[in-house]
């Protein structure tokens, strides 16, 4: 799920669900819960919504805890990263 929003900060949820695999009404759970945590934050973007995904945050698990969001992200979407970094640079 996070990764989905990651790729595409204004993915439908019923389009996340598609391709995860799971019910929408399970995404806006698992949505929810991220947002509450602080893992995300929901805007409005018109008619849509835009996620914001806080990469700089430690994972939960106590056993990972040493790592961030991003660190995760990398791994299974290496892409996003380098893209990341790249934009940031030319911004500098």
């Amino acid at each position: 799920m996070l990764f989905c929003v990651a790729q595409d900060p204004e993915i439908r949820l019923r389009d996340v669900a598609e391709a995860v695999g799971i019910t929408e009404r399970a995404v806006q759970r698992i949505v929810t819960e991220l947002e509450e945590s602080g893992y995300i934050t929901r805007q409005r973007s018109g008619r849509r919504n835009l996620y914001i995904v806080h990469r700089n945050l430690p994972l939960r698990h106590r056993i990972e805890s040493h790592r961030q969001v991003n660190d995760l992200i990398g791994l299974i979407v290496p892409e996003l990263i380098s893209r990341a970094s790249s934009s940031s640079q030319a911004s500098s």
